[in-house]
């Protein structure tokens, strides 16, 4: 069970950053979001499709065996409290034993007892509801109070005290239903409990292949061919193209399986067919929880042999966080199942790989990341990343990366490790991404908070990271360099050096040196040069300031303390390119980053947004909407920016990204901060 649970936002009425508390007999959908101060109490079900919103009123109480159902909306208003059995005050309590069923709507101040029925879309709001009533379908309950064991009827509009006093008594089949539902409810608890439990499901599982196999020797028979049909893949070398990239898969995924067991993870296995795959109802394959890679793979093995034609994808699941880190697609309806090599890696000093210790290690080595980015790019995924502080990977609040728009290797991989030195000191994951079908295939941490930050070398294609054919200066690509600093002298901007040592780097507390006048990117580079060599036992970056809008436009890493390498530069604001003029790119416009994240939510099918804000409300995150963008067209959905970015010119401004089918946003970057 993935719960999508988050803390409470930080907002100027509530600072507290709640969590869910959620009682572990309960069973949450991985469809269904909690957020802030919400309490669930034992054997409860929440459906798929809830939203429990304690963002705005809290605290939220949902007692023991009650259970919320799909759709339902549960909100309550910043002011207005009813107190609970407990005595304590709460936003909305819901008592033990209740029915909130499809699309109800719950907002609070509202209370409601114990042994209740709220019927589908009906509405309770600033309301309280006894023990033991039921509220049919469609029923507005509104600033009452409805006694004990009273019936309202299906439509009906109760808002005032009269007609609360008037509604009939609950008769005793009505107080039958509602028990029989809150039992059904329970055994689907139970039920969704145990599909998601290898060891409860497997023998089930076993039990329904046995009663439905027509006789023993058929299944042999069907196992004996499919083997056969495997070895003499095997035999003829993979003489086809469909049957050489499974081959080349195989060895990937066995070191897959054993990083992830060398990380502590458990290993999983999901499969399902074309119908099930669009609706995302997967489905489990028994996968022993042990830590012998040859047991696993075996297994694996098996399952991709008895899924043959569907969607097969393999889970790793942190069992001390009780969350999902990696979902990949290993096997899609029009592969033949991969033959997996169990085979331990090679070593090229022959010892044997090294576990992490204690899980806090990074996820994969460099060639690892690079195999599988070579792996994504083959099979025509598209390559993205996601990064979160420690707080905020607790709470599966991952931001979004800068976009890779890059098809080559050598591309991505250079974008990656840029990402990853802007980030150091956070979590990093790699995302891959179907563009067709428009969905995540898999996702990977390449990068832990408290690990040292990741250099990935390009793969030559047999495993072996290359180093990088550029030469270095003072652990920077001398082509990186020169280029930026052309970039930014052509542009017109001013070129600065600033300083730190190890201390002051940790509080980012850096300190200005003389800028650099030359306007030749010679002496620039060689005035750099200089200053690197004056305070090569710190650190130094190179600053890109624009003197006619006063604000930076790139911050970039040259040097580390003792010539260590800077595997990424450590990009502030990206430089425009001059390509994109047509677009606005200039000084204080959107930046050639931008544009490519704006291309690429528009491919997509996402619609546009824009947010402003002054310091005050950016300090308490209170954005304001700039005029709707209604448009789709590239050029006219720029226009519509760069005019927002005008119009606030000394305020923060972000972009928006939004799905308008799941009307929920999926993209947030600001892209112009108040000049200082």
């Amino acid at each position: 069970m993935v719960v999508r649970s988050f803390a409470a936002p930080p907002t100027p009425w509530s600072r507290n950053l709640a969590e869910p508390k959620i009682d572990p007999s309960a069973y949450v959908h991985s469809f269904s979001n909690l957020i802030g101060d919400v309490y669930i109490g034992a054997n409860v079900l929440i459906a798929p499709g809830t939203s429990i919103r304690a963002d705005e009123g809290n605290p939220f109480h949902i007692g023991n065996s009650t259970n919320v159902q799909d759709g339902v909306v549960i909100h309550g208003l910043e002011k207005g409290r009813v107190v609970g059995d407990d005595g304590k005050e709460y936003s909305v309590w819901i008592g033990n034993s209740t029915s909130i069923t499809h699309m109800a709507l719950i907002h609070g101040p509202a209370y409601i007892g114990n042994n209740c029925f709220i019927g589908f879309r009906s509405t309770v709001f600033n309301a309280r509801v006894g023990d033991g009533c039921i509220i049919s379908l469609h029923a507005l309950v509104q600033d009452v109070e409805i006694p004990a064991g009273k019936y309202v009827p299906s439509g009906a509009v109760i808002t005032t005290q009269q007609q609360a006093d008037l509604l009939p008594n609950v008769r005793e089949s009505d107080q039958n239903f509602a028990s029989h539902v809150v039992g059904i409810n329970e055994s689907l608890r139970q039920g969704y409990r145990c599909a998601a439990d290898i060891a409860c499901i497997t023998p089930i599982r076993q039990q329904q292949e046995n009663s439905t196999s027509s006789s023993s020797n058929s299944v042999a028979s069907f196992k004996t061919q499919l083997n056969t049909q495997h070895s003499n893949q095997i035999n003829q070398n993979f003489t086809d193209i469909q049957a050489q990239r499974n081959g080349s898969m195989a060895g990937d995924l066995a070191q897959q399986i054993r990083q992830f067991l060398g990380q502590g993870y458990h290993v999983a296995v999901e499969y399902a067919d074309v119908r099930r795959f669009r609706s995302g109802s997967w489905q489990s394959s028994a996968i022993p929880h042990t830590s012998e890679a040859s047991t696993v793979i075996a297994a694996v093995q098996n399952a991709l042999v008895e899924n043959e034609g569907e969607y097969v994808r393999l889970v790793a699941v942190d069992p001390k966080a009780k969350r999902r880190v990696s979902e990949t697609i290993i096997q899609r309806p029009s592969d033949k199942a991969a033959v997996i090599s169990n085979a331990a890696p090679s070593v090229s000093n022959g010892s044997a790989p090294k576990a992490a210790s204690n899980g806090s290690a990074v996820s994969a080595n460099s060639a690892d990341i690079a195999g599988q980015v070579r792996q994504l790019l083959a099979q025509g995924y598209r390559i993205s990343t996601e990064y979160a502080d420690a707080r905020r990977f607790r709470s599966a609040a991952w931001q979004t990366g800068p976009a890779i728009d890059a098809s080559s290797e050598s591309s991505v991989i250079a974008a990656l490790n840029n990402i990853l030195a802007e980030h150091e000191g956070e979590y990093v994951r790699l995302v891959g991404v179907d563009p067709k079908a428009k969905r995540r295939v898999t996702e990977t941490i390449i990068q832990r908070a408290d690990s040292q930050a990741v250099s990935i070398g390009q793969s030559n294609g047999n495993g072996a990271s290359a180093s990088s054919t550029a030469p270095r200066a003072n652990g920077v690509t001398s082509g990186d360099v020169a280029s930026t600093v052309g970039q930014l002298l052509a542009q017109g901007y001013r070129l600065s050096v600033e300083h730190a040592d190890e201390r002051h780097f940790r509080t980012t507390s850096w300190q200005t040196l003389p800028a650099i006048t030359a306007n030749n990117p010679a002496a620039a580079i060689a005035a750099l040069d200089n200053y690197i060599a004056e305070y090569s036992d710190e650190y130094v970056r190179l600053v890109g300031v624009d003197t006619k809008l006063k604000r930076r436009v790139v911050e970039l890493l040259v040097h580390r303390p003792g010539g260590q390498p800077v595997a990424a530069t450590r990009t502030a604001v990206k430089v425009s390119n001059s390509s994109n003029s047509s677009y606005g790119g200039g000084a204080g416009k959107l930046s050639a980053d931008m544009l490519s994240r704006i291309r690429q939510l528009l491919a997509q099918g996402y619609r546009i947004g824009t947010e402003h804000a002054d310091e005050r409300h950016f300090r308490t995150s209170s954005w304001f909407s700039c005029s709707p963008i209604a448009t789709s067209n590239e050029s006219e959905v720029i226009r519509a920016l760069e005019a927002c970015l005008d119009e606030h010119g000394d305020e923060y401004v972000r972009l928006l990204g939004i799905d308008p089918k799941a009307k929920r946003r999926v993209f947030e970057g600001i892209i112009q901060r108040p000049a200082k």
